[in-house]
């Protein structure tokens, strides 16, 4: 009876470890990674990018992500898809409450990340105000490819238990930088400055 009440009353992470629990943890934990729903929530010219990355060429199914979700009740991922200004920020919060639990978030470009170009008071300087993120993909705006890496990165962190237990502990994000694997890099950007 004590085994039942506890798994009723906090789930799995009520279950002490043991040679049964721990292999079912990590079951529960891989479906996790591959079974997560994005919301929709595109804000900005990130939107686009994250639209493409939803195509065919780029192929999310194999992730498990092909069905981005209009409804938050039925999505546990939340990709902010560019710059949150402060009249949007109340909405992005009560989206983020309603998703079903756990869930993550992704800072998707560097406006939802800090604010980008867009230093003044109508923006949000930072998505991880209103909620905790756990990466953030670079970039203006970053491509699908970024994009990709950084939900693998999520991935990762959701099947290695890692980012329950950050959250349980402190209710922050993971706060993930990850690099960007396409757009603009340094070096173009001096290579078209210098021609130009």
């Amino acid at each position: 009876m004590g085994l039942v009440q506890n798994v009723g009353e906090s789930g799995i992470e009520g279950l002490d470890h043991n040679f049964v629990t721990a292999p079912l943890e990590k079951l529960v934990n891989w479906s996790r990674a591959r079974s997560s729903w994005p919301a929709t929530f595109g804000l900005a010219c990130c939107a686009i990018e994250m639209m493409a990355t939803g195509g065919s060429h780029y192929d999310i199914a194999r992730l498990g992500m092909e069905v981005f979700r209009a409804s938050p009740r039925q999505a546990d991922v939340m990709i902010v898809a560019g710059r949150v200004s402060q009249k949007m920020a109340p909405v992005l919060r009560q989206i983020y409450d309603q998703m079903m639990e756990p869930k993550w978030v992704i800072s998707m470009g560097v406006c939802a990340s800090s604010g980008g170009m867009f230093n003044n008071y109508a923006i949000v300087q930072g998505v991880d105000q209103i909620v905790p993120v756990d990466v953030y993909a670079p970039g203006c705006p970053p491509g699908p490819e970024t994009l990709l890496h950084a939900i693998t990165t999520l991935h990762e962190q959701i099947e290695s238990g890692e980012l329950l237990r950050r959250r349980a502990e402190t209710g922050a994000g993971a706060n993930i930088m990850i690099e960007q694997l396409d757009g603009q890099g340094q070096s173009e950007l001096v290579t078209l400055t210098s021609k130009a």
